[in-house]
């Protein structure tokens, strides 16, 4: 057996993946003991986008379910200021086998808010109810990482048989079907939040219907949420492990859907947290409140190399040197946004020897050029034998969806003599099957990661992914993705730079998926607030750190 090695993953801020740095005690975030001042009331009013549906991890589809379930339970890893994983209800560092299929986690001294211990088999029981075909949980395919995970959510075997399993009350083993190098971030997300197994069988389906129906581990309690209200309370729970390092008592959450609603109620001094979107992130764009911080979401195009003109890669190539990605982040978007020249993320994942991040280290991959796009645009013409060409560029019929497009379309039709850009906007469902359909030339979307490493990016464009609607097939990208999964998995230097000349592969020689800009996260927050932690991916937002200063 070995111990386990680091691959560090970072992000700026950016809910959900590698190795992280975390401490083998678990409470690195005490450096703000004494920032909160002792005679200061620790309360907050913060707002929610939407209703919770659930405080049930194997049954929640909603971000803010998911932000609140963070709130109030806590997994084998949490991450940290830095958005690197660290270690929570794992005492240590795991034991891993020589091959990187099985992993023994031992549990640390931990209570659910009620007092009862957290043990192994509550792990076991949560990780069976989410891949359980009965519980019919959108997060199913999340359990797939472990031995039998895929086969049991499609019965074909028994949920027993999934790979995980209580050696005994303080030690879990989990079983692997293929070895991740990421496993620790991905064990942050909320599918893998431990669940009080008698509590749970007892309250059966109305287990997470209400604060009454529901136990957790997490920093905070819930109180006042019957299920259907709009407003309710957090505070501190007493049993949380780390509560020396949880100062805020006390949470006021409502719920508040417009924008302008929020703002007004932030304006006014009731809120402490509220999200920003669209105009009104422009609106408070100069506001020293205001926040803006990067996240993994990438906006791209699409290009259908079915078809005969985008299958033309100096096409492509044309096509994404063409467009002003500074410009349309500055000037349309004005949200926090910044051009994107990859389709990994920045400040997402980092070097595992370097610390360096991959953008940084990948550098810009065909950036905007008019004059290298007209060199690409006038050999593609020669090659199509055509002068006019019309393409049309489908999008969801979102307001940002909208800009984008018509942005574009002015960039492109300017840019590329004899090229007409016809717009398509249709809602999200349509798009979606016309892509699954391939009745698209070009078309605009959005890609958020699950967990922090290049190849949640990379994996799109498999030619096996159900999400490469382009019809992208390049049989050296497949096999460097399949090496970064299995045969790489235990070498992190040579996985990564197989990552790295993978998406060079995608982007500089096939032009496979053309990336326009990186998104953000745009909120309000108090000048009292502090140590607010917002994710890059996966949950939105956790207050276990923050606190108020005056």
């Amino acid at each position: 057996m070995k111990k386990l090695g680091f691959l560090l993953v970072a992000s700026t801020l950016l809910l959900t993946g590698c190795f992280g740095g975390g401490n083998t005690t678990g409470s690195s975030t005490g450096e703000n003991d004494n920032s909160a001042a002792e005679n200061v009331k620790q309360e907050i009013s913060v707002s929610l986008s939407g209703e919770l549906s659930t405080l049930d991890s194997a049954q929640y589809t909603d971000v803010n379910s998911s932000d609140m379930i963070g709130q109030l339970t806590e997994g084998l890893y949490r991450l940290d200021e830095n958005n690197d994983p660290e270690l929570a209800l794992a005492s240590a560092e795991p034991t891993v086998s020589e091959d990187g299929l099985t992993y023994t986690f031992t549990l640390r001294d931990s209570n659910y808010s009620d007092g009862t211990p957290v043990k192994a088999e509550d792990f076991v029981y949560a990780f069976q109810s989410v891949v359980d075909p009965e519980t019919a949980s959108s997060s199913s395919n999340r359990m797939d990482i472990f031995k039998n995970g895929r086969s049991i959510r499609e019965g074909e075997k028994d949920v027993s048989e999934l790979g995980v399993k209580a050696v005994d009350d303080t030690t879990l083993e989990l079983q692997l079907e293929d070895p991740l190098p990421f496993l620790p971030q991905i064990l942050t997300g909320t599918p893998f939040m431990p669940k009080q197994k008698t509590f749970a069988e007892e309250k059966g389906k109305a287990y997470g219907t209400t604060a009454e129906n529901f136990i957790g581990n997490g920093p905070f309690v819930i109180k006042g949420w019957n299920g259907n209200n709009e407003s309710w309370t957090l505070e501190k729970n007493p049993e949380y492990w780390d509560k020396e390092n949880v100062k805020l008592e006390t949470i006021d959450v409502q719920v508040v859907k417009e924008i302008a609603t929020g703002t007004n109620l932030f304006d006014d001094g009731q809120l402490d947290y509220t999200l920003l979107a669209d105009t009104y992130a422009q609106q408070y764009q100069d506001s020293a409140q205001a926040n803006f911080e990067p996240k993994a979401t990438v906006g791209y195009i699409s290009p259908n190399q079915k078809r005969e003109v985008t299958g033309n890669v100096n096409v492509r190539k044309a096509i994404l040197q063409a467009i002003d990605k500074e410009s349309f982040t500055q000037n349309i978007l004005a949200d926090g946004s910044t051009a994107l020249n990859g389709f990994v993320a920045k400040n997402f994942a980092k070097n595992p020897s370097s610390g360096e991040d991959f953008r940084e280290e990948n550098g810009d991959i065909l950036p905007y050029n008019v004059e290298e796009a007209q060199k690409a645009w006038q050999e593609a013409k020669k090659e199509l034998g055509k002068d006019e060409i019309t393409l049309e560029l489908l999008s969801a019929d979102t307001a940002l969806a909208k800009k984008t497009i018509e942005f574009i379309q002015g960039q492109l039709e300017e840019n590329l003599p004899g090229l007409t850009i016809e717009l398509k906007s249709v809602p999200l469902q349509n798009r979606l099957d016309l892509q699954t359909q391939g009745e698209f030339d070009l078309v605009f979307g959005t890609w958020t990661p699950d967990y922090a490493d290049p190849i949640d990016f990379l994996n799109f464009y498999d030619s096996k992914s159900g999400l490469n609607t382009a019809g992208y097939n390049n049989s050296t990208y497949d096999e460097g993705l399949q090496a970064a999964r299995t045969t790489l998995a235990n070498d992190p230097d040579a996985r990564w730079q197989e990552l790295l000349k993978m998406e060079k592969l995608l982007i500089g020689e096939d032009t496979a998926v053309l990336p326009l800009y990186q998104g953000a996260v745009a909120y309000l927050k108090t000048d009292r607030l502090e140590g607010l932690q917002v994710f890059p991916f996966g949950r939105t937002v956790s207050f276990r750190t923050a606190y108020v200063t005056e």
